[in-house]
């Protein structure tokens, strides 16, 4: 199997339990049957924009070229930081984009990663970010109207607890459980001025408090790492090992693990073998 690469693929079962697959260009190679066999992923040394297609000497962005990366709304930096969104000042780079996906419903979530996390994501996106991220439980907190609100009650959550995940820690193994509806109801009396102030600014209705129920992930993972090594792309073409799990977007192998979404658009050949 040969094509580049995109982020992996999730579905999650009724029993909490997530399948996986790996897009290879056009193709889908499904990922769970082959925990306890050996994988290899072997980078041609080609990297190609998933946006305009044209090869690249350097991926920016998680898988875009540089003009690309500098002219894509999605590249911009209101998406690592929403609460700098600009859309309503009319300089978002792709204004129909920005409707699309930043003008719409958004959710901030609290999630037990590396650790209790704040988070947010638009509506579509739910679970499939938390998986992304490696979440074992997560539970929606608001409702929001647009991504800019979304930042501000983020930012304002985040002065009490993590907004970013430590990849390592999440790495080595399932967190304990953590009651995240009394999480919640610790944080939220926190945040109620500067909650005030968006409902303020932006409408009564642009902030609505969710009573959700905690969502439980199960990773197919047989067993953490202990130390942890990172296999990168751009130093060893080849990546090769028993895989002995996937949580979030790594692959755990016995080898040490690789980030599939940060190799986005990078082509690979992939083997599979019996351990």
């Amino acid at each position: 199997m040969l094509g580049t690469l995109k982020k992996m693929r999730s579905n999650v079962g009724a029993d909490s339990n997530i399948q996986y697959s790996l897009p290879v260009g056009d193709e889908l190679l499904p990922l769970n049957d082959l925990i306890g066999k050996r994988l290899t992923l072997t980078h041609t040394g080609n990297i190609h924009c998933q946006n305009c297609g044209k090869k690249t000497k350097k991926s920016f962005s998680q898988g875009f070229c540089f003009p690309c990366m500098k002219k894509l709304a999605a590249c911009d930096m209101c998406i690592m930081k929403p609460e700098t969104c600009h859309h309503a000042e009319g300089t978002c780079r792709e204004p129909e984009w920005g409707e699309a996906n930043c003008m719409i419903p958004h959710y901030v979530y609290l999630s037990n990663t590396s650790g209790l996390k704040v988070g947010i994501t638009r509506h579509t996106q739910i679970p499939t970010r938390w998986v992304d991220q490696g979440a074992t439980q997560a539970l929606p907190i608001f409702k929001v109207n647009t991504r800019l609100t979304s930042g501000l009650v983020e930012t304002a959550l985040a002065e009490f607890i993590a907004d970013k995940t430590n990849w390592r820690a999440l790495l080595k193994g399932e967190n304990e459980p953590m009651d995240l509806k009394e999480k919640a109801k610790e944080l939220i009396p926190q945040i109620s001025e500067r909650l005030e102030e968006v409902k303020l600014k932006f409408g009564e209705d642009a902030v609505e408090l969710l009573d959700e129920a905690i969502v439980d992930l199960s990773y197919p993972v047989t067993e953490y790492p202990t130390k942890i090594k990172s296999h990168n792309f751009d130093k060893e073409p080849v990546v090769s090992g028993v895989l002995e799990g996937i949580k979030g977007q790594y692959l755990i192998f016995d080898t040490g693990v690789i980030n599939v979404r940060k190799f986005t658009s990078y082509e690979v050949a992939v083997e599979t073998a019996s351990a």
